[in-house]
């Protein structure tokens, strides 16, 4: 018992400072936002209480809700691309060998790339007159299928997805290894004795195994989803014609363009509360295959 209370107690030691760092940046200025978004003010001077009236704009505004639109094809992007992708390369580099790392350094290297970089990488790949994209469609013939991909507010989400989960497939990837190769040998070999292989095994062996770091992945991905901003910023700024505004450059150009610090904060809250409902609903649908 005594112990015990010694090891909780070096836990509790040991933990601390990180929760005092994460509390510093992290919770505490949630906080301070939520409380600046009662507030009109342009950053310097005085700031004017006004109530619930920024909150009030964000939720009238057509513009807010067009990007959390727009933010919801990322987010589907994200949580039906790159969970499952990594979660089949997972499962095809089981085994360990040479080809398993190179393949694994191969995918999460994207990761190591600043985000700033990937996104004018793909912004030269979707140029419409020296990308590689039409370049190939011009080449096999398919001139009819180019298009201005960042352009085109019938494409341009669409396109501005694909960098985002090219750039954190990797993690996921690490992840659900990571999670494959904790499974116990012995219940894959009882599955095998009782003649369950191929999808039989990966239905009732690994994904049950595996389902709850399967929920904190999609958690991860709603999270990181509503919170994407470098890739969209470098390639389009959330434009033409605000067509590819997402949450967070919505935020940015109220907050540092036009210099309404109040009401930048209260669209961050707003975030915040869309992303916690969201995660709430992915949780409370993926619950059921858990038991």
């Amino acid at each position: 018992m005594q112990a015990n209370l010694k090891l909780k107690g070096l836990l509790v030691i040991t933990l601390l400072p990180a929760l005092l760092l994460y509390s510093f940046f992290v919770i505490i200025p949630i906080f301070w936002s939520s409380y600046y978004g009662f507030f009109e003010w342009s950053g310097l001077g005085e700031a004017t209480y006004i109530g619930f009236q920024n909150y009030m704009e964000v939720i009238q505004s057509s513009v807010f809700w067009r990007s959390f639109k727009n933010n919801m094809i990322i987010v589907a992007a994200s949580v039906f691309g790159q969970v499952p992708i990594a979660l089949a390369l997972a499962l095809m580099l089981r085994k360990r060998n040479w080809f398993q790392k190179v393949v694994r350094s191969a995918v999460f290297l994207p990761m190591v790339i600043s985000t700033v970089v990937v996104g004018l990488i793909w912004g030269y790949i979707y140029d419409p007159e020296l990308g590689v994209i039409n370049a190939v469609l011009r080449a096999v013939g398919l001139e009819s299928w180019t298009k201005s991909w960042l352009s085109d507010p019938s494409v341009n989400m669409y396109a501005v997805a694909v960098p985002i989960i090219w750039n954190y497939i990797g993690p996921y990837l690490i992840i659900f290894i990571a999670a494959i190769q904790n499974i116990p040998s012995e219940m894959e070999e009882a599955a095998m004795i009782d003649g369950a292989s191929g999808w039989k095994k990966l239905i009732y062996i690994i994904l049950p195994n595996m389902w709850t770091t399967i929920k904190v992945a999609v958690v991860l991905c709603i999270s990181g989803s509503l919170k994407a901003f470098d890739q969209v910023f470098v390639m389009t700024g959330g434009g033409p014609a605000e067509s590819t505004e997402i949450l967070a450059t919505y935020m940015y150009n109220n907050t540092f363009l036009v210099y309404r610090y109040g009401y930048g904060s209260a669209v961050s809250t707003m975030i915040i509360i869309l992303s916690l409902i969201l995660i709430g609903i992915s949780q409370l649908l993926m619950r059921r295959k858990n038991g």
